[in-house]
């Protein structure tokens, strides 16, 4: 295991910065989950700490060592692909022993780790079969097996369960984030599924444009996200004029005290589950309902024209039923109407744009 760190790290292609000025650490045996929209640099982020990437500007380290320069095969780095990268003229077993044996360990420790990796994962009865007779849920623990095996300082995992169906995707997210929790490896989990990283992540990076625009716990990301951009991305947000001024927090269809800093205009961040059906603040109408299964939403219009999607909490409400709502100002969250960005405060985020991140 190891504390990885990039400091300063700038990675261009042309005139287009992947990465521009990123500082970032992934702490010792924690799992830190990197998001975002598709072009924001996640994979250059991780090719980078893995070495497949040189950086234009900044550093590498692993512990304190700068391995900027140090090639990808002497990093000590377990890596696992969406795609597995399996050896289909391999079996199972000679898959996972594929990296100890490049590290010229004796077939007999091979073996023996291979087994007990596979063991561990609970597919040993798959040792002996090829790759290509497996599941994908079977691939993907494989993989992981094969990036285990060389006891690796730092575990990087590139949107490894991409084409899984959706039940065992629910299914694998949860093993493997218990799976590296008891191995108490220090893992870089990339993915574009938000609700993965905040299942299987201690801290999850959110990039935007090749900048770090927050990191922080899953709760924090939700509850207090940095700017407009990580609570629409986080989850979902609604976005409602705001003014905080006298300790009182103004959203022009209901004002209430609040004990955030007075900052005049803003933009309130409202998740849909901060309403409360049936209060007294505002009465709107039910535009749009949505049944997710074990959640009802709906998209609500408020008296001066706003949609707000709401969380039904199971009520029975149609389309063109009024609906009367509350909110607890004191609860919301607030960020800058110009920049975006939060408004700070007792309840400000980990990291704000700009900003180191440890």
């Amino acid at each position: 295991m190891a504390e990885v760190r990039l400091d300063g790290i700038t990675r261009t292609f042309g005139d287009e910065a992947a990465v521009d000025d990123v500082d970032l650490t992934v702490r010792d045996g924690e799992i830190l989950g990197v998001v975002g929209p598709s072009g924001c640099g996640k994979t250059t982020t991780l090719r980078t700490i893995a070495g497949f990437e040189t950086p234009d500007a900044g550093r590498v380290l692993f512990d304190g060592e700068d391995v900027t320069h140090v090639p990808p095969e002497r990093r000590n780095v377990g890596l696992v692909f969406q795609s597995y990268a399996l050896f289909d003229n391999m079996s199972v077993a000679a898959n996972v022993a594929f990296g100890l044996k490049m590290q010229g360990v004796g077939r007999t420790e091979r073996r023996e780790r291979a087994e007990e990796l596979l063991e561990l994962l609970d597919i040993a009865e798959l040792a002996d079969r090829s790759p290509t007779t497996l599941s994908g849920g079977q691939q993907q623990r494989v993989g992981l097996a094969r990036a285990l095996a060389v006891e690796p300082d730092i575990l990087l995992l590139d949107e490894p369960m991409t084409g899984l169906d959706a039940n065992l995707k629910e299914r694998l997210r949860t093993e493997l984030g218990s799976l590296l929790e008891e191995l108490g490896v220090t893992a870089l989990y990339v993915t574009h599924d938000q609700q993965e990283a905040m299942v299987m992540c201690d801290r999850i990076a959110v990039l935007n444009d090749g900048t770090v625009e927050q990191v922080g716990d899953p709760a924090a990301l939700y509850e207090r996200p940095a700017n407009q951009f990580v609570a629409d991305f986080v989850g979902t947000s609604n976005v409602l004029p705001a003014t905080v001024a006298g300790g009182t927090l103004d959203l022009g269809f209901t004002a209430g005290p609040c004990s955030l800093p007075d900052t005049g205009d803003g933009k309130a961040i409202v998740r849909p589950d901060d309403f409360v059906v049936g209060g007294d603040d505002v009465e709107g109408v039910v535009r749009d309902r949505f049944y997710l299964g074990g959640e009802v939403r709906a998209r609500v219009e408020l008296p001066d024209g706003q949609l707000v999607t709401v969380a039904l909490d199971g009520r029975d409400r149609a389309v063109g039923d009024a609906v009367a709502l509350g909110l607890d100002t004191d609860a919301l969250h607030v960020v800058d109407a110009a920049t975006g960005a939060g408004a700070g405060g007792a309840d400000s985020p980990e990291t704000t744009p700009g900003s180191a991140v440890q």
